[in-house]
């Protein structure tokens, strides 16, 4: 995923001086890029209407962006209220820049990173200010110590979110940055509405969707073209005849003598 920063409150036009952060070093875990990829694909089609809302992720997350000592790598960050032109390529987030920390961080296990990531990583967006800290294992805890956790700021300090456990084995947490539910679904995340109590659609699903919408496009394409060809045909059809016609008049006339 392509990360950016956002200037909340930009000075100016020029930001040819500003360069872009480094690549952090990461080890490759399949499942992991999996599971960011398939959360994504859900949440950018879910904030696809609010113009103010940016995605980021796997690049560095600091407060002034020439300081080499911060190392936090968020999977994936969330941030409302954001101005989308003043979005400059950072390759990572600068909260300097931005003008605020970033609404919520989640973290997806791994076997590299697991550890730090209910440690380290925690205490860091605590201080950070991020307001919410979401952490998935798709494992249910072998890279984690807890299937599904979230930790809200309070006061300056992380909270433990309440999580609920279904009697189907399904766990389950509301975020009130995104006024989504989270859900530990079989080693899945899945995202719920419960203004409507439906989930979000999965990546497959929204490729269904898509699939689906653009057979019927084309089909009415194709029934338009038909509709036009029927009409073009009759209309045709109906000028051919009145030409005759007014052929066969003429034509009586002159038998006439008229």
């Amino acid at each position: 995923m392509t990360t950016q920063s956002v200037l909340a409150q930009p000075q100016t036009d020029d930001y040819s001086h500003l360069e872009p952060l480094p690549d952090p070093p990461r080890e490759p875990d399949m499942q992991q890029h999996k599971s960011i990829t398939y959360i994504e694909a859900m949440l950018l089609a879910h904030f696809a209407h609010e113009s103010d809302v940016l995605l980021f992720g796997e690049g560095y997350l600091r407060n002034i962006a020439n300081d080499e000592s911060e190392v936090l790598v968020p999977d994936m960050g969330f941030v409302r209220g954001v101005i989308p032109d003043a979005i400059i390529s950072r390759n990572g987030y600068v909260i300097s820049e931005v003008g605020k920390p970033p609404d919520l961080v989640l973290e997806v296990a791994s076997e590299s990173t697991g550890r730090r990531d209910y440690t380290v990583k925690r205490d860091g967006y605590e201080a950070y200010g991020v307001q919410e800290y979401w952490r998935f294992d798709h494992t249910g805890r072998r890279f984690h110590n807890a299937p599904l956790a979230g930790d809200s700021l309070i006061d300056g300090r992380y909270v433990p979110i309440e999580i609920v456990r279904e009697p189907d084995g399904r766990l389950w947490g509301y975020s009130e940055v995104l006024e989504l539910e989270l859900w530990w679904d079989d080693g899945w995340l899945r995202f719920r509405d419960p203004a409507t109590n439906q989930f979000l659609p999965t990546p497959e699903e929204l490729r269904d969707e898509a699939e689906q919408a653009q057979a019927q496009a084309e089909s009415e394409r194709n029934r338009r073209q038909r509709a036009e060809a029927r009409a073009q045909a009759e209309h045709s059809a109906r000028e051919a005849a009145e030409s005759r016609l007014a052929e066969l008049e003429a034509e009586l006339r002159r038998l006439h003598g008229e």
